[in-house]
């Protein structure tokens, strides 16, 4: 994978927001615990945000490049669903 690759806005956005929602979610445990509220706070709103942001970036890279470069575009989705998957694993693992 080149590092022209992950350059395009459309390819490191995603990694970023899903980065910053894993650090808000860590921030937020870090300070109050796990918690269950009747009312979701603001960093569970922001995650919320963060995560659903992110999929008119990853629609517009995939069909920006998917038709020029499949494979390498193939890779860098990989790799944005893979931070996906992390930012919403502890939210899954612990019942948020």
């Amino acid at each position: 994978m080149s590092v022209s690759a992950i350059r395009q806005p459309g390819a490191f956005i995603p990694i970023a927001m899903s980065l910053a929602a894993l650090a808000t979610l860590a921030y937020n445990l870090a300070v109050f615990g796990v918690t269950r509220d009747a009312d979701e706070g603001t960093a569970a709103h922001l995650w919320q945000l963060l995560m659903a942001g992110q999929i008119p970036f990853i629609a517009f890279y995939a069909i920006r490049w998917l038709p020029r470069a499949p494979a390498r575009t193939l890779r860098i989705l990989a790799l944005q669903a893979g931070a996906a998957l992390a930012a919403m694993a502890p939210v899954w693992w612990l019942g948020l």
